[in-house]
């Protein structure tokens, strides 16, 4: 990642905005700033090809973070990273199921929020090869569903299905090992790359339920990404 990345910090708090940016600044990241969720939606929108990754809060004026990720969700597939003071996982299930990628709570650790800015960026860069040329061209098909393995595009028939980079990777590795049964410490582990704790089972389970809502025609009943009950979840 040799060009400066630009990320968005979004939060009514002007002092969390100026020590934010003034941290990232110093890890030579170009920072934009939104006071509130309909600005950021805004400035997504109007530097949508430059935004490499979004902070927001949730409790925030006009638009609360939780609607404005799903807003920004509609543009880009850029990791959101939600900084907020609100520590109950509801808050957390309704971030993930908004469309996050990732969660901190206030006060927050400066060290921390770097590493993980960094490991959004690296998973969202580096391992879907997005600054890799000539990437070799590879389809996987699963039924109507096709995974673009060049362009890391997914199609249902002629329809292109945006996902978020750790949907993204959830689906490629279950593609890629069909019937493997993959438990939630599998693909925690293999798509966050971090150490698995218990809680993160419900974070792995409302990344599924989300893959499942853009890619199956029922949900409730899904075809492509079965559980396995008691094991996990695999594609045959």
């Amino acid at each position: 990642m040799n060009d400066p990345k630009t990320i968005l910090i979004a939060d009514d708090n002007e002092e969390i905005r100026e020590i934010v940016r003034i941290l990232l600044e110093s890890e030579n990241y170009q920072v934009l700033e939104a006071a509130d969720g309909e600005e950021a939606v805004q400035q997504v929108a109007e530097h949508l090809e430059h935004i490499d990754l979004i902070i927001l809060d949730i409790m925030m004026p006009v638009k609360s973070g939780f609607k404005a990720c799903m807003d920004i969700r509609q543009q880009t597939s850029a990791p959101i990273l939600f900084l907020t003071a609100k520590t109950q996982d509801s808050d957390k299930f309704m971030a993930f199921s908004a469309g996050s990628d990732d969660y901190m709570s206030k006060p927050f650790s400066y060290t921390e929020l770097v590493y993980r800015v960094k490991a959004l960026l690296r998973r969202y860069y580096v391992y879907r090869g997005k600054e890799k040329a000539d990437a070799p061209l590879a389809l996987i098909q699963l039924g109507d569903l096709s995974i673009h393995t060049d362009s890391h595009e997914v199609m249902m028939n002629d329809t292109a299905i945006i996902l978020t980079d750790i949907e993204y990777k959830i689906l490629l590795l279950m593609a890629q090992n069909r019937k493997k049964i993959f438990s939630a410490q599998n693909l925690y582990e293999s798509v966050w790359e971090e150490p698995y704790f218990y809680s993160c089972n419900n974070t792995v389970m409302v990344h599924i339920r989300n893959l499942r809502k853009k890619t199956e025609v029922n949900p409730q009943e899904p075809k492509l990404i079965k559980t396995v009950w008691g094991k996990g979840y695999r594609i045959d």
